[in-house]
């Protein structure tokens, strides 16, 4: 008979309090009524304002309302926000709409794959970093696209590239999810071309075929991008840091990838409020995805008070992120440490 684990997950998840799985349709409301409304002022202020400076503010406040809106449709995704799970699906894919996700697609990628296999190597394809000899087998144009994507500023390229095109959008699901997604592809397609239609038509009453074009891509196309390099910075900083562990296939647990390979990150009491949902506090989310987002702080403190040593948390730090981003480029996984890019490499 095999001996017990010494660390498993099941017994992180019984020390969690039983009402942080109690969900809460007013603080769901309340938070799908603000984040809407997020989204909605700068998106109004949009069409009607040309105004450079104006339109820069704007286009940072809807960047973050897009974002806001999809942490939302994400814990929807989760089936953490309601009890429903028929509700649950129907906000997730509204939520996600702004941001041109196909639900099904990111709960298979996300919900299955991400959180199934966090940190595991040759599992976890979301900001899992290349060996030394992985590296070296690209060709120039792939080197030179991975220094950008691993620097500090290429978060939005590396998400836009390999999770929102590569495992959503080209990816084709085999099996039965294979269908749910094609509809959801087809039917998010038709409401995207209707919003670029329209705000055709909006720019074209106000200002001839110039402003026709530059509309859709002012109120739709720069948010999202902004997006992507927000939510590909989130991403980044919940599992990559010079002392977050990546794992081998054989020495990786779902106590290892869940418990120490993510954090608890400190930022801004507003920040998180109007955009965030407490989705930097990301242990607790790892542990048990269905904990809604209002109770994940309580979860937290829980976790933490049981497993002091192993729990990671940090304060939200740019010298720190920079930091981050210049000392992990690549991965030796056997002697589980982060590298710099090879000297002689070009």
């Amino acid at each position: 008979m095999p001996a017990p684990r010494e660390n498993s997950l099941n017994d992180v998840r019984a020390i969690v309090p039983a009402v942080c799985y109690e969900r809460s349709r007013l603080r769901a409301t309340r938070a799908l009524v603000q984040a809407t409304v997020l989204y909605a002022v700068p998106t109004v202020a949009l069409v009607m304002t040309n105004t450079w400076w104006a339109v820069g503010v704007w286009w940072l406040l809807a960047g973050l309302a897009v974002s806001g809106l999809f942490v939302l449709g994400h814990d929807a995704s989760h089936n953490a926000l309601l009890d429903s799970r028929k509700a649950n699906r129907i906000i997730a894919q509204i939520c996600m709409g702004p941001s041109v996700h196909v639900e099904s697609a990111w709960d298979l990628g996300h919900n299955r794959i991400h959180h199934g296999y966090t940190t595991r190597q040759g599992f976890d394809f979301v900001w899992q970093p290349l060996t030394v000899a992985d590296y070296e087998a690209l060709t120039g144009m792939q080197k030179l696209r991975h220094r950008l994507e691993w620097s500090c500023l290429g978060s939005g390229a590396y998400f836009l590239r390999e999770v929102w095109w590569l495992k959503m959008w080209r990816f084709n699901a085999p099996g039965k999810r294979h269908d749910a997604i094609v509809r959801d592809k087809i039917t998010l397609s038709s409401v995207l071309l209707v919003a670029i239609a329209g705000t055709v038509v909006l720019g074209a009453f106000s200002g001839g075929l110039a402003t026709a074009i530059w509309m859709p891509i002012k109120v739709l196309v720069v948010p999202f991008l902004l997006f992507t390099q927000i939510i590909g910075w989130t991403v980044y900083v919940h599992h990559v840091a010079p002392d977050i562990r990546w794992w081998t296939r054989k020495e990786w647990t779902q106590f290892n990838g869940q418990m120490e390979s993510t954090t608890v990150l400190h930022t801004p009491r507003i920040i998180n409020y109007l955009w965030f949902h407490n989705i930097f506090v990301h242990v607790p989310h790892h542990v048990d995805a269905r904990i809604p987002f209002h109770k994940l702080p309580l979860a937290a403190a829980a976790i933490a008070e049981a497993f002091p040593d192993t729990v990671r948390y940090s304060k939200y730090s740019l010298k720190e992120y920079l930091q981050a981003t210049k000392t992990c480029k690549l991965y030796d996984f056997e002697a589980a440490t982060w590298l710099p890019y090879p000297t002689s490499s070009r």
